[in-house]
């Protein structure tokens, strides 16, 4: 536990004498241009979400099919893997619309 401690105050030494020099460069503007960059990322926001619900209506409709033969189970995986690219997809462009803005 020492060996932690030791190293936090180590570390945070070394940030406090780094960020006595280092400067700050405030929010920064974007670049000429920048607004057709934001204007694809929308485009491609909205075409991935609209790929995702499609595939959620599609996987909707092989659940239903193959619930009644009682193998179903086995897409309620796929529903997992689309939920996680959904959040990926909105996570990944408010991060970028973030940093571009």
């Amino acid at each position: 536990m020492s060996t932690f401690l030791a190293l936090h105050d180590t570390v945070t030494h070394l940030i406090v004498v780094a960020g006595a020099n280092v400067p700050d460069p405030g929010n920064g503007t974007a670049p000429p241009g920048s607004e057709k960059f934001t204007d694809v990322l929308g485009w491609l926001k909205w075409v991935a979400l609209g790929i995702a619900v499609a595939g959620v209506i599609i996987l909707g409709a092989k659940l239903t099919i193959d619930n009644n033969r009682g193998e179903g189970g086995r897409h309620l995986g796929a529903l997992g893997y689309i939920m996680v690219g959904i959040i990926l997809i909105s996570a990944a462009v408010s991060v970028v619309s973030f940093v571009a803005s």
